[in-house]
């Protein structure tokens, strides 16, 4: 059995449950490839692609176990972006576990308790 594939409504990419890691608001990471023609490149490209072909690699979820309402995009944020921009109802995703042994992938369900649903 492989990693777990779930689908999440695109509208809980936002500051409060599943934040960007490498920018501090959604916003600023929009903002950022809005400015940068190499990243806006990769995102004209998925608004392009996304509505024909739907999203072709799942963005992928980490959540700490230190802080385990922290959930956040581990990779994929342009996709992310694309499919806000695009107003998609949902996304497919892979999502792990980080602990002080390291990652584990899952297999299980999401815990969607963990954004206060």
């Amino acid at each position: 059995m492989g990693k777990y594939t779930g689908r999440m409504p695109v509208d809980m990419l936002n500051d409060k449950q599943i934040r960007p890691t490498e920018y501090r608001k959604w916003r600023h990471a929009q903002d950022r490839f809005a400015r940068r023609d190499k990243d806006q490149k990769i995102i004209n490209n998925l608004l392009e692609t996304i509505p024909r072909q739907g999203l072709q690699v799942p963005i992928q979820l980490g959540i700490s176990e230190r802080y385990p309402t922290d959930v956040y995009v581990a990779d994929g944020h342009h996709r992310a972006v694309a499919l806000m921009e695009l107003g998609a109802d949902d996304f497919p995703f892979h999502w792990y576990w980080i602990n002080s042994r390291g990652v584990r992938w899952e297999r299980e369900p999401f815990p969607y308790h963990v954004l206060g649903l």
